[in-house]
């Protein structure tokens, strides 16, 4: 090698060096400017009181469920007080009573015309079946975030020998042959999964459904989180979950919170894929009906009650020729 070529490549390494140096400066300028709002001290205690526990009441509980039991799976299913119809479906599908699995229905109060006639109604339900839980907040799309810390609270304080949890909602079909036979060979704790979201950001457009200002969330990402249809976790994780929220400051998007409060505690969700077609198990769009192509799915969105009744009718008969 030349003298002048020597010479060009130390100025090269030179350069190159430079550019590292100057990229890593950045992105540490980066880091420190949209530094993730969840810091080492806790929330003042008059912002955390709104998802604090101790801030509400149970209305209807259940809290003997577990006491002489350790489910291996919990549903926890989050639902308004007038969907009589859909609770019903999932008691007759994969909710139904079964000696792996433990279902319950978490709501709030209800809202607009005929309030009281719909809670009469609910506390009936809850007479026959012993499977709902009340919270005395209203019931509504903007306090999904406090009903599913809520629920995460529950199953910490009254069910916490449970093996796993689902939260689910109640339009979802849930294969739970196929889910609880994966769950077999899962981690027992720090385990969640679902549709894993790894590219999600707030929308700042006002008129979104899932508007979200910078005053309330300053950053321009979200971490890893799983989509709120339906998750799967090791119970230890609600206590874990309840425990960050102490950090996190609340965002009306319920899913993308409790991706916030796993960030806190250092717990990353998994992705939960077929290895032979990379398929996605938790199935977040709808599809139409084949017993083969759902016996080979977690969950699948989007069903009104009676087409999960109908469905579950044939799956629940049919899915072992598959």
């Amino acid at each position: 090698m030349t003298i002048s070529h020597s010479w060009r490549l130390l100025r090269l390494l030179a350069v190159s060096a430079v550019l590292v140096l100057t990229a890593q400066i950045f992105v540490c300028r980066i880091a420190l400017r949209k530094r993730p709002r969840e810091a080492s001290h806790p929330l003042p205690e008059d912002v955390h009181r709104i998802l604090a526990p101790e801030t509400y009441e149970y209305i209807i509980n259940q809290p003997d469920m577990c006491k002489e039991r350790s489910p291996f799976l919990v549903f926890m299913v989050p639902v308004s007080p007038a969907e009589a119809e859909a609770r019903e479906a999932v008691r007759k599908t994969w909710g139904a009573p079964n000696p792996n699995t433990l279902t319950l229905f978490y709501t709030g109060l209800p809202k607009g015309p005929g309030v009281g006639l719909f809670q009469q109604k609910m506390e009936e339900e809850s007479k026959v079946h012993a499977d709902i839980i009340q919270m005395n907040f209203q019931d509504s799309y903007q306090n999904l975030t406090i009903k599913t810390m809520m629920m995460m609270n529950w199953l910490a304080t009254y069910c916490p020998s449970a093996s796993y949890a689902m939260k689910v909602d109640a339009d979802i079909f849930v294969n739970i042959f196929y889910l609880v036979n994966l769950l077999k060979s899962a981690p027992e704790q720090g385990f969640i999964t679902g549709s894993v979201i790894t590219d999600g950001a707030p929308r700042r457009d006002r008129n979104s459904k899932w508007f979200l200002s910078e005053e309330l969330y300053p950053e321009d990402s979200f971490p890893w989180y799983v989509s709120g249809a339906g998750y799967v976790f090791s119970s230890d994780l609600a206590a874990k979950i309840s425990w960050g929220s102490r950090f996190v400051q609340m965002i009306p998007l319920e899913d993308v919170y409790v991706g916030l409060c796993l960030r806190v505690v250092g717990i990353k969700p998994v992705y939960s894929r077929s290895l032979l077609t990379f398929r996605n198990l938790f199935e977040i769009r709808n599809l139409k009906y084949d017993r083969c192509t759902f016996a080979r799915r977690v969950i699948v969105n989007q069903f009104k009650p009676s087409e999960l009744v109908r469905i579950w009718q044939d799956f629940s008969s049919g899915h072992d020729n598959c």
